[in-house]
């Protein structure tokens, strides 16, 4: 094994960047100089320099580049995107996040494009096809075999959440009345296998899948049984309209490398693999996160600045509105604050503490919304489970933070305000937490989007009310 694959990420990363401040460094040191030449310095340097980096590159995998990619300025971004070798670039593109996608197929033309995008397969492309223009679509389609074209149309067609969207072509089949020695020699014939290979699948002259041959059993088995006395027969298989999210956690649940896609009628159409589903669920993962922080899509990193602003602008305008309402509640109260000073030091704790704990709330129901052990027939339960965990915390939390306040005014009254409006707050947090994705999910909305900028609003006035509310009433 080499030096450079004993290199972790992070030293992959610096090393180029290391490489690409020496060249623009030395570049710009040429370019001060007084020569008689500076045109023909200045090529000699940048290609003995490039061409450092040109070989650093070369021996990464595409998805390290695509990370390197990521993690650079977009000046320098297009410098190492140049430096990409021609054959890397479909592969790099389809490793690199849609924001940064972006950036890198404007600068690519068609022609570029179309030589990039060809040497993927069929499914890779319908992965890719909704960032490429549409003549360079176009193109492509008629540059493909009848076969990967058809089988092109096939993954476009599904929604982006149906497992045929996760759909891998690449399946290698035998029949079922055939020897096992005869499979092995048409594997050894083969030279290679199709990544994430576990399984042969099992089909008919019409393709009808029978059941799948175990590679660990073909191994194992007596050269001279038949397919169909080693093959397995009850298979986790899956048709392409089945949620992907449903897919992914059979895959989790139990423990597959690969499954059959097959039609309505049980025709083989193709597989799913354990790298798709992992993709699907590291991609929903990052949508619940940025939906539950109002980021309305992926942003770039280093993404111009009034595209940020966009991408940002809506849910801060909403925390702005909700912000207003919580300053007028304690407008409300001002009279309250200016008798009672204390008031105003005390009231953040319990709408802190109430955001946190809806927070909490509202990542463990959504959670469960995405592993799909939410339904009807739970929703009462999950509200009054969550308000016994508040009680219980508005118990121990308010006894905690009504003997500090006590410690610290000497004012009993004041150290049960505190506590009773903080249990309170906790009560509110809780059914609030639980409602709010619910009421999404009825009206057919993400219910992570803009989750936590809800729940932050509702805690913050409803905790500054009750607290004021209670201090005016019994205090006052």
């Amino acid at each position: 094994m080499t030096e450079e694959n004993h290199e972790n990420l992070e030293e992959k990363l610096q090393k180029v960047i290391y490489l690409l401040q020496k060249y623009k460094l030395v570049e710009g040191f040429v370019r001060l100089q007084d020569t008689p030449e500076p045109e023909l310095i200045e090529s000699i340097i940048r290609k003995r320099n490039l061409s450092s980096l040109q070989q650093a590159l070369d021996k990464l995998h595409p998805a390290d580049i695509a990370h390197i990619l990521e993690a650079l300025p977009l000046e320098d971004r297009m410098i190492i995107w140049g430096l990409v070798k021609a054959e890397q670039d479909g592969e790099v593109l389809l490793e690199v996040s849609d924001a940064v996608r972006q950036t890198l197929i404007e600068d690519m033309d068609s022609e570029e494009l179309v030589a990039a995008t060809e040497q993927l397969d069929a499914d890779e492309i319908a992965d890719l096809a909704p960032d490429l223009p549409f003549d360079v679509m176009e193109d492509v389609f008629r540059s493909l075999p009848t076969e990967e074209r058809e089988q092109l149309r096939a993954a476009m067609s599904y929604s982006e959440d149906a497992v045929g969207a996760l759909m891998d072509f690449d399946v290698i089949t035998v029949r079922k009345d055939v020897r096992i020695e005869v499979v092995l020699r048409y594997l050894r014939r083969l030279g290679e296998l199709p990544d994430h290979t576990d399984q042969l699948f099992v089909v008919d002259r019409d393709e009808q899948l029978h059941g799948v041959l175990l590679l660990n059993q073909l191994l194992v088995s007596d050269p001279e049984a038949t397919v169909a006395e080693v093959m397995t027969r009850d298979t986790v298989k899956f048709q392409p309209d089945d949620k992907a999210e449903q897919a992914t956690h059979a895959f989790e649940r139990y423990d597959l490398v690969t499954a059959p896609i097959v039609s309505l009628d049980g025709k083989l159409l193709g597989r799913v693999t354990v790298n798709a589903a992992l993709d699907f669920i590291r991609e929903k993962a990052d949508l619940e996160a940025r939906n539950q922080a109002g980021l309305s899509e992926e942003e770039d990193l280093f993404a111009p600045i009034w595209k940020s602003v966009r991408n940002r602008w809506a849910w801060l305008a909403i925390n702005l509105v909700t912000a207003f309402i919580a300053s007028r509640v304690i407008g409300l109260f001002e009279e309250s604050i200016e008798k009672l000073v204390a008031l105003a030091a005390l009231m953040p704790i319990v709408a802190g503490v109430g955001g946190n704990s809806g927070n909490q709330t509202i990542t463990m129901i959504v959670r469960a919304i995405a592993l799909g052990q939410v339904n009807k027939d739970s929703t009462s339960k999950l509200i009054s489970k969550e308000i016994g965990v508040s009680i219980v915390n508005g118990i121990v939390w308010g006894s905690v933070v009504g003997i500090f306040t006590y410690a610290l005014y000497h004012d009993m009254q004041l150290g049960l305000v505190i506590a009773l409006a903080m249990m309170l707050n906790l009560l509110l947090a809780a059914l609030v937490g639980v409602l709010i994705p619910l009421i999404r999910i009825k009206l057919g909305r993400d219910p992570a989007l803009g989750s936590s900028v809800l729940i932050t609003a509702v805690t913050d006035s409803g905790g500054f009310f009750i607290f004021l509310g209670l201090a005016t009433l019994f205090l006052l």
